[in-house]
């Protein structure tokens, strides 16, 4: 069964109904989504309540209308009905949803990948965490959730580059060579004070002791600021490298700041905005019109000093870009971001015209908590809470599907107890638990000489229990929800169909026996099962979550 197709196909109906009623608007999108409840349909569209201004009409009225000349038997439905205030809800023939096992079996871990992203190539930027420490707990949030939503724009059939854009310019690089030399010294027990603004992470005092080990006393005869900047950069760079790895976050390009200035990227921007006119002098500085592209005012790109704003050399790496040729660029910055999105878009459309190739996703703020209340500080160091101190509490699962639960732009509170907690009551252990237990189901056949035959094909005559079919109904969404999250950049929307998958899983599991005396009735169950672990472990996957046979 083809899913995709059957979707077209209801949008199509439902247009053709809306231009027959005299309502369409080709300015209003169709939508179809997976309700969470089974029992409002295997796809529902609130299309109604969408054309409600345009038909003047209740939403209830509308839908009834619309469904009125709706098909049904050539959309494969077994029902379709109306919902208040005016949903529209589909239920799909009971024949033609059995044949999503088929589907599932052959197509594997195949099933579900889409190509709405064919000819398109998007770089998405995400952690860009500064070389100065460690990764930190909203750090932590962007990688899971950036490296989710790589994952899922892939498997429905982008082409993806993960960017991490490695801030090894400017003052805070001055501040960590400083910061450094002040703690090598200190290790020979010179009384040097911290600069000003400097970094007084463990991580800092472990790169000094390492220098130390290596090098000995020979910086205190000479001049050691740019090694110390180097060495420091490439060390913690490699520290954070290796947390994201054991976060299971790994980067295509890794692009130098530096780079810009060496390649005099920067400078060659700035000369075109000047020359291009899209500049003024003002009080000593140069000024940049974003106002006249949509910011809200004009914004400084060189100081009176004649030092360049932070927006400056990110323009010229926005250009470098799109000038490697992606077809779209995503940022996910931190919430405090909000008020830089329409000056970079303004800028970026100054120097390319491809302004609205930009599209930014805010993460907002995460709090931890523990017995109740919030905690702040790392145990281990003193210092904030680090993406290690999480792994070493709860491990890597429990984090990576905690944060890819949430919407990116909703603030959130990361439960450490409910994390650990071996029950149903967490989420991730609840999910992973429906695909050992399957596992285990698929071990106990093997043991009893009913073990699952991939080779044979069925035509699910004996599965008819209310919470079998509920369970291929939500196995039939699965190329959906992949579309909505990726269209919708929202993770989150795996999430909740994979705790929904999870659920009609357990209740199919407590309503019949799997392992019964009848083999053809073994069989078809064991061929569910068998569908419903590959999907269940390929959504893991894409969240970055392991799918465990035993727990």
């Amino acid at each position: 069964m083809n899913i995709e197709l059957i979707l077209e196909d209801i949008k199509t109906q439902l247009v053709e109904r809306l231009k027959a009623l005299g309502y369409h608007d080709d300015g209003i999108d169709i939508i179809l989504e997976v309700p969470k409840d089974k029992q409002n349909g295997d796809f529902s569209s609130n299309v109604a309540m969408r054309y409600a201004r345009v038909a003047r009409k209740a939403p209830f009225v509308i839908a009834q209308e619309i469904i009125d000349g709706l098909d049904k038997r050539a959309l494969h439905m077994e029902k379709i009905e109306v919902a208040k205030p005016g949903f529209i809800n589909f239920y799909l023939e009971t024949d033609h949803l059995l044949k999503t096992i088929n589907t599932i079996l052959a197509e594997g871990a195949d099933y579900g990948s889409l190509d709405i992203g064919a000819g398109e190539h998007y770089n998405i930027e995400f952690v860009s965490v500064n070389p100065t420490g460690a990764i930190h707990i909203g750090h932590a949030r962007g990688a899971a959730a950036g490296d989710s939503l790589c994952r899922i724009l892939q498997k429905a059939g982008y082409q993806v580059t993960k960017e991490y854009y490695v801030n090894d310019a400017g003052n805070q690089i001055h501040n960590l060579a400083l910061s450094i030399e002040a703690r090598y010294r200190q290790l020979f027990d010179q009384d040097v004070e911290m600069p000003a603004d400097g970094y007084y992470g463990p991580e800092i005092i472990a790169t000094a002791q390492a220098i130390q080990n290596e090098h000995g006393d020979k910086f205190l005869h000479m001049d050691g600021y740019q090694f110390f900047r180097e060495y420091g950069v490439s060390s913690l760079l490699e520290g954070l490298r290796t947390d994201l790895k054991s976060f299971g976050v790994e980067f295509d390009v890794w692009f130098s700041e530096q780079s810009l200035y060496d390649n005099d990227e920067v400078k060659q921007v700035v000369s075109f905005l000047i020359e291009q006119g899209f500049t003024y002098q003002d009080d000593g500085a140069t000024w940049l019109k974003t106002s006249e592209h949509g910011d809200e005012k004009d914004r400084v790109i060189i100081k009176s000093d004649g030092s360049y704003t932070y927006i400056t050399p990110d323009i010229a790496y926005h250009k470098n870009k799109l000038d490697r040729g992606y077809t779209k660029l995503i940022d996910i910055l931190g919430g405090d971001h909000h008020g830089y999105i329409n000056r970079l878009k303004a800028a970026i459309e100054m120097v390319s015209g491809k302004g609205d190739m930009i599209e930014v996703e805010l993460l907002q703020m995460v709090k931890v908590i523990q017995n109740g209340e919030e905690v702040k500080m790392s145990k281990r160091s003193g210092k904030a809470i680090t993406l290690a101190d999480l792994m070493d509490e709860v491990g890597k699962d429990p984090i990576r599907y905690f944060f890819a639960a949430r919407s990116l732009n909703t603030q959130m509170d990361l439960d450490l107890d409910l994390a650990i907690r071996q029950t149903n009551e967490n989420p991730v252990y609840y999910v992973q638990y429906a695909h050992a237990r399957m596992a285990s189901i698929f071990e106990t056949a093997a043991s009893r000489d009913m073990a699952y035959d991939p080779t044979r094909q069925h035509d699910f005559t004996t599965i008819d229990n209310d919470k079998a079919i509920d369970l291929i109904g939500v196995l039939a969404a699965y190329p959906e929800t992949i579309k909505s999250a990726a269209l919708a950049r929202a993770p989150h929307r795996l999430v909740n169909y994979l705790y929904q998958l999870a659920t009609a899983f357990h209740s199919f599991y407590n309503a019949e026996p799997v392992l019964q005396t009848d083999q053809l009735r073994t069989q078809e169950r064991l061929a569910l099962l068998k569908a419903c672990q590959i999907v269940l472990r390929d959504g893991l996957s894409l969240i970055g979550v392991n799918a465990p046979d035993s727990m």
